[in-house]
């Protein structure tokens, strides 16, 4: 009887062995792991411009199971940045990152490029730090490694690549000397239709905008001037009595260009810059069309001196035909197009916010008002292109969350103004 107990006691042990071994590999899943032993990583745009959203999905996982997906990249310095985010897979065994919210990880709330944006160096604060990009003549993008990691297993990897200039985009610098300009021109391939030329205008940090900016609008067929006003080679060394009528030859030599609408010119200025930008609009209707403003000035501020902040009183930034431009508040009613403005309720710098409510308020020439759009959190860093991953708060004001997400919103509109 004893024999006959211990045979089907082994036999009922040998069963449940067999049972739990069938169990875990169903599935796809490990023997004693709640881990998928593989996923599928799918992207819609492995390969695409750098501000371009990325829609990513993460299929063949088990119901409920949880996931941390990494996006990794190495700046110019050879810094590695890391955005990390937790997920559950939903009861088909999916994580769709726009929809997904992460348990936890570098960013909250569900945001289909949140891994990008919310990366963080290996060392420094990422408050404090930024994303330094390649000099745009030894690399034309540069790459985001994605895994999914299910466990300790990395079980889905793929590589994306975030490009700054397409082929074809031909870049030319200007000189005071030969052009009158300072500044660097790009112009899209010369087999796409005309579209609406742009004037990037830079604040006070010396007048020169991220050449980023005018490579990716010039790959999207709009020819691009990033332009310097002053501290640069033939230029002031000061943000006092600039003319107008430098900006205005900047605006002829760029609509006479053969992949230009000379009819849909569009003036983007930041901070200082968008002082100037709300000047050309307004006297120059013939040349420009419509202007994007990011962290605006509402007037006309004072001469800037780098390093003296007592310097400059009384003395005008901005001239036209030789006489001092102090203006309180900028007239808009000649516009011929509109004045977008941009602008954080958190910008410590000036009230930028209340400038572009202010704005949005006035009407231009045909009677139809300007636009605003506002974001009470962010600061005074929410100009151009979206998704790199950068600094915030501090003397800029905003949040890295907040800043971010207002340039992802932005952007679209400033691009939708450009036109097709």
């Amino acid at each position: 009887m004893q024999r006959a107990r211990r045979r089907t006691a082994a036999y009922a042990t040998a069963l449940a062995l067999i049972l739990l071994a069938t169990a875990g590999c169903s599935g796809g899943l490990e023997p004693d792991v709640t881990h998928s032993r593989a996923a599928i990583l799918h992207l819609d745009k492995p390969v695409g411009l750098a501000d371009e959203p990325v829609h990513t999905r993460i299929s063949g996982l088990a119901s409920g199971e949880e996931i941390t997906v990494t996006a990794r990249a190495t700046d110019a310095d050879g810094m590695t940045w890391t955005g990390r985010a937790v997920f559950n897979a939903d009861d088909e065994g999916i994580v769709d990152l726009d929809h997904a919210e992460p348990k936890a990880g570098t960013y909250r709330g569900a945001d289909g490029m949140g891994l990008f944006w919310s990366m963080t160096p290996a060392k420094g604060d990422p408050d404090k730090s930024w994303f330094r990009t390649n000099d745009l003549q030894k690399a034309s993008s540069y790459q985001v490694r994605l895994a999914v990691q299910g466990g300790s297993r990395t079980i889905a990897e793929r590589q994306l690549t975030r490009t700054w200039v397409i082929g074809g985009v031909h870049r030319k610098e200007l000189t005071v000397a030969h052009d009158k300009l300072r500044g660097e021109l790009f112009l899209p391939p010369s087999h796409g239709p005309r579209r609406a030329p742009v004037l990037l205008l830079g604040g006070s940090e010396g007048g020169v905008r991220s050449p980023l900016t005018a490579t990716l609008l010039a790959s999207r067929g709009h020819p691009t001037l990033a332009l310097c006003y002053f501290d640069c080679q033939g230029r002031p060394k000061n943000l006092a009595a600039i003319s107008l009528e430098y900006f205005a030859t900047a605006a002829r030599l760029l609509r006479n260009q053969p992949q230009a609408d000379a009819q849909r010119l569009v003036v983007i200025g930041g901070s200082r810059g968008s002082e100037a930008a709300q000047l050309m609009a307004q006297y120059y209707p013939d040349l420009v069309r419509d202007a994007v403003v990011y962290m605006p000035s509402r007037n006309t501020n004072r001469a800037y001196y780098r390093g003296c902040f007592s310097c400059g009183r009384g003395q005008a930034a901005w001239t036209k035909n030789d006489k001092g431009l102090q203006l309180i508040p900028i007239p808009l009613d000649h516009v011929r197009g509109t004045v977008l403005a941009i602008a954080g309720g958190d910008d410590p710098v000036w009230g930028s916010l209340p400038s572009a409510e202010s704005i949005a308020q006035e009407r231009n020439a045909t009677g139809h008002k300007h636009k605003a759009l506002l974001y009470p959190k962010a600061g005074h860093a929410v100009a151009d292109f979206p998704y790199l991953p950068g600094g915030g708060g501090g003397h800029l004001g905003g949040t890295r969350t907040a800043n971010a997400r207002a340039k992802a919103d932005s952007w679209p509109h400033v691009l939708q103004l450009l036109g097709p």
